[in-house]
């Protein structure tokens, strides 16, 4: 494994992380605990949470598991984030998180989910930072983090303001054009960086030839997609959300015998890269529609536009054959524009809604 310094924190932290997201079975704690064993055993001592995923599931796991890295004397640092505002609020989140956790304090807690600067400046006007930095002074988190969908220059924008040690944020080798200039904020204000849907939410693996230009000879998709990132000196931890063991196993193993690219043969590499920012990663964020339209699953339909070459002809299928729903359902949009506010990647839905709805 790997380690790397987290910013100024004085923290040593794996360049493989261990995402709480994606558990196959998140009520089988037994095979779940094993999961996040086997990781530490390879090296990994990066484990990131939320109390949305599975609806606080994801936290109560990673307390069980905790207490089995304890008994084994494993090391490992813990991340996990809040949505809230207010003090009072945010100190009560921060409470059920360490009784989930069976923890004292969080090391790396993170303002969950900036996705426009407008909605960060409410957040402060709320006292978030205030909140964050009394829980700090207390003891119950260590560093204060943000995790980011901002795109171009407004990611660098908020994390140029100083207040962070570290942040989270989507990056990948299918859409690394529109969330570089966060990499001049994180070396200027030596912040740690954690990058999180590293696969691109499946896309990369799904679709290999589209993403040879960062493969080697001999590498998997999956390989091919972690060691880009590791490549970038600038990255503390990728975050990789494991379903099952199979999954930790093959992170684990695209480690071993990796060999980094210099920065002149990874700027050549990216060089060669196309176009494909705007692909949904499939985060049901989304997913809340008012009209009751199941947006992810258009979405990931659209994906077959850009993605395939008969793109039209691999929508319709997809729609059909795969989520069994028509095209016709998408004009049941109003416009209300929820989802895209809500959405992490800025895409136009309401727009690709109108696209898939003409079509006959």
């Amino acid at each position: 494994m790997i380690y790397r310094n987290y910013g100024q924190t004085g923290k040593k932290v794996s360049l493989l992380g261990f995402g709480g997201m994606r558990f196959a079975h998140v009520d089988d704690h037994d095979e779940c605990v094993r999961m996040v064993i086997k990781a530490a055993e390879g090296g990994i001592n990066y484990f990131d949470t939320a109390p949305g995923y599975f609806e606080t599931k994801s936290e109560t796991v990673y307390g069980l598991a905790f207490k089995e890295l304890d008994r084994l004397k494993l090391p490992y640092y813990t991340a996990t984030k809040t949505f809230k505002t207010k003090e009072d609020d945010i100190r009560r989140e921060v409470e059920g998180q360490l009784t989930r956790l069976k923890k004292d304090s969080i090391d790396f807690y993170h303002i969950w989910c900036v996705t426009t600067l407008d909605n960060w400046t409410a957040r402060k006007k709320d006292g978030i930072l205030d909140a964050f930095r009394k829980l700090k002074e207390e003891g119950l988190i260590k560093h204060i983090c943000v995790s980011s969908h901002l795109i171009g220059g407004e990611i660098e924008t908020l994390l140029m303001e100083g207040v962070f040690e570290g942040v989270l944020f989507g990056y990948s080798a299918y859409n690394y054009r529109t969330r570089e200039k966060a990499f001049n904020a994180i070396r200027q204000k030596h912040l740690g960086a954690v990058v999180m849907n590293p696969l691109g939410g499946g896309i990369i693996p799904q679709n290999p030839a589209l993403f040879k230009f960062i493969m080697r000879e001999g590498e998997s998709a999956v390989s091919a997609g972690l060691r880009f990132l590791w490549d970038h000196q600038d990255i503390s931890v990728t975050l990789v959300g494991f379903g099952g063991e199979d999954e930790v196993a093959a992170a684990l193993e695209a480690m071993n015998g990796y060999v980094p690219r210099s920065g002149a043969e990874l700027e050549a590499v990216k060089s060669r890269g196309a176009g494909f920012e705007g692909i949904c990663t499939g985060c049901t964020y989304c997913d809340d529609c008012p009209q009751g339209i199941p947006i992810p699953r258009y979405m990931d339909s659209y994906n077959q536009k850009l993605l395939k070459q008969n793109g039209d002809v691999e929508l319709q299928q997809r729609l059909t054959m795969h989520w069994s729903i028509n095209a016709a359902g998408a004009g049941e949009c109003v416009e209300c524009g929820a989802c895209e506010a809500a959405c992490t990647q800025h895409i136009p839905i309401i727009e690709r809604l109108k696209y898939i709805a003409a079509m006959r």
